[in-house]
C-alpha cells in the first residue's frame, strides 16, 4: 500500500513588516506589503508571483508498505521564487529574482518511519545595499531567504509536517497535503535578516536558523484582523510589548480588544496554563461585556508587536463566533 503526503510554505510580507529607511519604497507605492495568501492552498502559481506571496517551498513524499514494513520512499516538489514588481514612472518592471538549488538530504529511515526534509530559497532581485556585520561590511545584493521543511510518513499512513527552519523575514506559512493553513512562523525580525542573511549565514553554507511556529488562528480571526488594520484613517497604530509583559490580566476591567501582529503570547486562566497564540490571533473579545472584567492573563511570550481597538469596531455577532471558540478551546 502506498501512502503520501505534503506539506507547502509560503512567504509573504505583512504590512508594517519592514523597518527603518528601507520601508521607503513600499511606503511610496514602488513596491508592495502583500495581501495574505489564502486559507485554502489550491494553486500555488496563482499564489506566489509579482502581485502575490515572495516564493514557496512544497515537499511531497511517499511510502510503499507491505506487511507494516517500509520497502521503498521517495519525495518530490521543489521551491518556487517570484520576480518583484517595481513600479517607476508610471511603468510596471519585472526584476527577476535568483532561485537557489534544493537541498535533499538523505531520508532518514527509522522503525516503522521515513522523515524527509526539503530547503528551498533564493534571493530577491532588487539590489539592498546595506551595512552587515561582518566582512566585507556592505552588500548590495538582496539578503538570502528561505524554509526548510520536514515530512514524516508512517506505516500506519500517519504523517506529520513542520517548519524546522526558515529566515526571520519574510512572514512563513504552512499547509497540510490537503492545502489548509496549518501553523506560521511567529516572529518577523527584518533588521536581524537583512543585516545577516548572506554568503555563509543560510543552509548553502550549513547554517539554518529554527524560527518560532504558532498554530494558524480561525478563519474569523483572520477576517477581523484585515478589518482592524484596514479601518481607514483611524487604523491602529502597533505597540510593541517586550517577553515577559502582560497584555492583559485577569480580573482587570477594560473594554478594548488586541490583535497580535507579531510574537507569541501565552494565555493563562487562574494561574493555569491555556494556549500559546501567534499573529493574527484577537484577544480579549468579552471586552464590555457584564462587569468588563478580563478573563484571563495574556504575556508576550516573545517580543510581541500588537494593536489594541475599542470593541466597538467590531461586530457584536462576530465577537459572540469568537467568544464561542476560544471557549471550546478552555474546556
Amino acid at each position: 500500500m502506498r501512502f503520501q503526503s505534503a506539506v507547502t510554505s509560503v512567504s509573504w510580507i505583512p504590512s508594517a513588516a519592514i523597518t527603518g529607511v528601507t520601508k521607503a519604497p513600499f511606503e511610496i507605492g514602488m513596491t508592495h506589503y502583500d495581501d495574505p495568501p489564502p486559507d485554502s492552498l489550491v494553486d500555488l502559481d496563482r499564489v506566489v508571483g509579482p502581485d502575490g506571496a515572495r516564493f514557496a517551498n512544497e515537499l511531497r513524499a511517499w511510502i510503499d508498505v507491505e506487511d507494516g514494513h517500509i520497502v521503498a520512499h521517495g519525495q518530490s516538489g521543489g521551491g518556487r521564487i517570484s520576480t518583484s514588481k517595481v513600479k517607476i514612472g508610471g511603468y510596471a518592471v519585472l526584476v527577476p529574482a535568483k532561485a537557489f538549488p534544493e537541498l535533499r538530504p538523505e531520508p532518514e529511515v527509522g522503525d516503522g518511519f521515513v522523515r524527509f526534509r526539503q530547503t528551498a530559497g533564493g534571493r530577491p532581485g532588487l539590489p539592498s545595499p546595506r551595512l552587515v556585520r561582518e566582512r566585507p561590511f556592505v552588500k548590495v545584493s538582496g539578503p538570502t531567504v528561505w524554509t526548510t521543511l520536514m515530512l514524516t510518513l508512517h506505516a500506519d499512513g500517519r504523517s506529520e509536517r513542520s517548519l524546522v527552519g526558515a529566515t526571520t523575514f519574510p512572514r512563513h506559512w504552512l499547509y497540510d497535503d490537503a492545502g489548509a493553513l496549518v501553523g506560521k512562523s511567529a516572529v518577523i525580525d527584518f533588521k536581524d535578516w537583512y543585516q545577516h542573511s548572506f554568503g555563509p549565514h543560510s543552509p548553502w553554507g550549513n547554517e539554518d536558523t529554527p524560527v518560532p511556529t504558532a498554530d494558524a488562528e480561525t478563519a474569523l480571526e483572520r477576517r477581523l484582523s484585515t478589518i482592524i488594520m484596514r479601518h481607514g484613517e483611524t487604523a491602529p497604530k502597533p505597540v510593541v510589548v517586550k517577553a515577559g509583559r502582560k497584555i492583559f490580566v485577569e480580573g482587570e476591567r477594560g473594554d478594548d480588544l488586541a490583535l497580535v501582529l507579531d510574537g507569541a503570547v501565552d494565555v493563562d486562566v487562574g494561574g493555569e496554563f491555556l494556549a500559546q497564540l501567534g499573529p493574527g490571533s484577537v484577544l480579549g473579545e468579552r471586552a464590555g461585556q457584564g462587569a468588563g472584567a478580563r478573563t484571563a492573563t495574556v504575556t508576550a511570550a516573545t517580543d510581541c508587536r500588537i494593536v489594541r481597538v475599542r470593541r466597538s469596531l467590531l461586530d457584536d455577532d462576530d465577537l459572540l463566533e469568537l467568544e464561542s471558540g476560544h471557549r471550546r478551546e478552555e474546556q
